[in-house]
Order: structure tokens, then sequence, then C-alpha cells
């Protein structure tokens, strides 16, 4: 998902920025690593020190074991107290760096100091603390009991006190290694939260920017953004509507264009044949004012054809859809247009389709389109051509063809025959606006329907209307859920 790097935009953005969304969506990824991070850190140092407290007092219990066991051997040796020679003992505590208390099976002190016996042999444990496991002795540190078992007899107790603080060394080491994992991983986040913060805010900042590029008036700015998921989908619409929103413009522009020109004409003619009249250039005869009226006519047509244009395209607001047979308004529009076919010169055959054939319309603009249609087909087609008007059904489709033996359409301007106000020479030649065709293909689409044109190298026009078939009243009751049976008594 890599923004493409497009130039400066309006208000000075450039799109690897971010803007006030992604300053907000990075901080509160920062303040959810932050709380995780240190939300794990402490559960990491509590863990680590409930573990290194845990082997530490291990370590002492096991080193009070050995010391008992080296009194047991001594008393043994003496077969008593009294003369016990417990040096072996005392070198043990000093080496696990503790002081030793023994004590008899009393509770009575029997030796205490150090292993060097520098110290005075006085009662540095608390009398009556008994054989417990862990005790607190004359220093200030942690302690570890152990009977001394001779036998089957327990013959007394040892009694070591470590100084305090002792194992403070490993716990330090384990604070440094999970403070420095925990930085680490606060850092690698922030990165992470930096990273996925550009990529999300990055098509919306530019998307953003694009659009006050066009509200700005510049109708080429695109957002261009290659991002999978929404955020493409996003950056893609807003480019197709971009694309629409030019599009529009162009066309509203070439309307106006078209418009201007189709009535300068007839209005320039018209002015001219008035000013000859008034400053009497020439004389008020019939056959001037025909002239005149004609023009007024044409201009008359140019501003109907228009508003039925307008119409058309408001068409989908408006129609009152009630279900029609297509067979029937299809022989109204061609008895309706039969005198301009004959006039025209014209043979007119009527193929009828299968009745009914329903279709969901609004009959008073449908029968509109397919008047346009056959008025256009009498404009453009030469005196002793034939019109075939045949009405079709598929299966999920009704379909009204308009075939002519006329002079045709050329290739290059079949794709624009219904476009408005496109005028090619079979259009200029036959004198229409370029309006009828552009209605009629207005009025099918808003009813679902399209509207093709098709014409053979010889000659001959086929335009074919196509609209979707109505359910008919049987397969409507079929696809109806049964009743309920009813239970008599």
């Amino acid at each position: 998902m890599t923004p493409d790097r497009g130039p400066v935009r309006p208000g000075g953005w450039r799109s690897g920025g971010l803007g006030p969304l992604g300053r907000r969506l990075f901080a509160a990824f920062a303040v959810v690593a932050l709380a995780s991070v240190a939300l794990l850190t402490a559960a990491a140092l509590a863990g680590a020190g409930a573990g290194l407290s845990s082997a530490h007092q291990a370590d002492r219990q096991r080193a009070a074991s050995r010391v008992a066991a080296a009194a047991a051997g001594a008393y043994r040796a003496a077969d008593g107290w009294s003369s016990a020679d417990l040096t072996a003992a005392r070198s043990l505590a000093a080496g696990a760096g503790a002081e030793l208390t023994v004590r008899n099976a009393d509770g009575e002190a029997i030796a205490g100091g150090s292993a060097s016996g520098s110290g005075p042999e006085g009662d540095h444990g608390m009398p009556g603390a008994g054989h417990g496991q862990h005790g607190r002795m004359t220093g200030t540190g942690p302690g570890a009991n152990a009977p001394v078992v001779v036998g089957a007899d327990t013959v007394g107790s040892v009694h070591l006190v470590f100084p305090a603080g002792s194992g403070a060394a490993g716990l330090s080491v384990a604070w440094g290694w999970v403070a420095a994992a925990a930085a680490g991983a606060l850092m690698l986040a922030l990165a992470v939260s930096w990273f996925v913060t550009r990529r999300l805010t990055a098509p919306v900042v530019r998307v953003a920017a694009t659009a006050r590029a066009l509200a700005a008036g510049d109708r080429t700015a695109r957002a261009r953004i290659d991002a999978p998921g929404e955020l493409g989908d996003l950056t893609r619409a807003f480019d197709a509507m971009a694309d629409d929103v030019g599009r529009a413009e162009r066309a509203r522009h070439r309307l106006a264009a078209d418009v201007a020109h189709e009535l300068r004409t007839p209005l320039a003619s018209l002015q001219a044949g008035l000013e000859e009249l008034r400053d009497g250039y020439a004389e008020p005869s019939a056959e001037r004012l025909a002239g005149l009226h004609d023009q007024a006519l044409r201009l008359g047509r140019v501003v109907g054809d228009l508003g039925e244009l307008a119409d058309a395209e408001s068409a989908r607001l408006s129609l009152h859809l009630t279900e029609v047979d297509l067979s029937v308004l299809t022989a109204a529009a061609v008895a309706e247009r039969g005198a301009e076919l004959r006039t025209a010169g014209l043979t007119v055959h009527t193929v009828p389709g299968p009745a009914p054939l329903p279709v969901r319309a609004d009959a008073d603009r449908l029968h509109q389109a397919l008047g346009n249609l056959l008025s256009n087909t009498a404009r453009h087609c030469r005196p002793g051509d034939t019109v075939t008007v045949t009405t079709l059904a598929t299966e999920s489709e009704a379909l009204v063809e308009v075939t002519d033996t006329g002079p045709g359409i050329p290739s290059d301007e079949l794709p624009h025959v219904f476009d408005r106000l496109w005028r090619g020479a079979r259009a200029r030649a036959g004198g229409g606006s370029g309006i009828g065709l552009a209605v009629v293909r207005e009025l099918i689409t808003a009813h679902g329907g399209t509207v093709t044109a098709a014409s053979g190298p010889s000659g001959g026009t086929r335009m074919t209307l196509r609209l979707p078939r109505a359910p008919s009243p049987g397969a409507r009751l079929a696809a109806r859920p049964a009743a309920e049976p009813r239970v008599t008594s």
C-alpha cells in the first residue's frame, strides 16, 4: 500500500505527511503501546523478583541442610553436644556467607558465630525458635533452619542467618534485562504505530487534498493511490466521481455551446428578415413572411426539444409505473405516427409479438419514447422506404425493433446517435436538432432498459428498445406462498 508521492497540493500538503487525523491516531497507538509495555514490564519484574527470591531461598535451605548434616556427624562422633567439634559445620556456613547458630533438642544455644571461631560463642538466636524451616536470627537478612537428626531422633537444629540484600545482584541483572527489553519493545511499538498510521491516513489525507483542489477549480486533480481494501475502494470511487464530475462539466459546456449554436442561426435569420421588413428593404410578401414563420417554428422546435430532454433526464424522479402491455402500446404509437410516416412516403408494416407482453412502465413516457423513435425514422428515411415495427419477447426482456430500409447510419456515427445535440450527416440533411434520440435513451434508461442502433453497410437501420419483462399473472400466483390449510372439526 505505497502512496503515490505526488506534488504539493493546495494547503501545503505533501502525500507523505500526517494530518490531524494521523496525529490523533498515532497518539492513540502510542498510548496503547506505552500502557501495554508498562503493564508487561511490571508483570515481568514482579515475576522475576518472585522467581529469584524463591530460588535464593531454596539455595539457603539446601545450605542449612548441609550444615545440619555436618552438625549431626559431629554429634555422633562426640556422642553428644558437650564435646562436639562443629568446625566443619561452621566452614559450610561461612562458605554460604551466613552466620551459624546450633541448638540442642531443648532449644538452647550450643554454639554460634562464624566459622573462624573468632566471634563470641553466645546466643545469637532466639530461644524457643523451634525447628521451623525459616527464621530470622541475629542478622537482619533472611534465614534458614534445618533439624539435626541422628538416627531416628532429632537432637537439635541449625540456624543460618544470611546478610541483608543477599541475591540483590541477580535481581538487579533481571531488572536490567527487563528494562532493556521494555525499551526495545516500546521503540518497536512506536515505530510500527507510526508506519501503520502513515499507511492508514495517507490515502485519506490525499483524497481530502484532492477534493480541495477540485473545489478550487483544478478538474484534473486525482488521488491515484493504489491501496488495498476499503481505502483503495474509497480512492478509486473518489477518482471515478471526479471523472464523472469532469465529464458532466464538459457536457454542460458542450450543451451550452450547442444550444447557442442551434439558436443562433434561426435567430440571426429571423432578426435579419425582420430588420429588412422594418427598414423597407423587402416587401412583406406572403412568401417572405412564411420564411420568417418557418424560422420561428424551428426556434420553437429546438426549445421544445430541449424541454423534452430536460424532462427525460428527470424522468426517473417522475415516473408513474404501472403494468402496461407493450404490444398494445407499440400499436398505439404506430397508429398515432401513421400519418407522419405516410406523409414522408414510407410504407409501414407491424409485426405483433406475444400478447399480452407486460412491462412495468410509465405508459405516457414510454409512448413518448416510441413516438420520438418513429418520428426520427420518418425524418431520415427516403420516400418509398419501408419501416417495420416488430414486438418480440425473451425470457426476461420485452423488445421493440424499428427497422427501415433507409440510407443507414455511417459506422463512425453509430456510437453517438443517442448523444444529446449530436447531428451527423443524416441529421443535418433531415434538419433534426439532435435531441429526439437523446430523449429516447433517457426515457428508456429511466425504465431500466436499453436502446441500441445498428446499421448495415448497404443501408438500413435497426433501432432496438429492451425493457425488463413484468412477471405474468400465473408466475405471480406460483410465487405466492400457499395458504395455510384449514382444519375443520
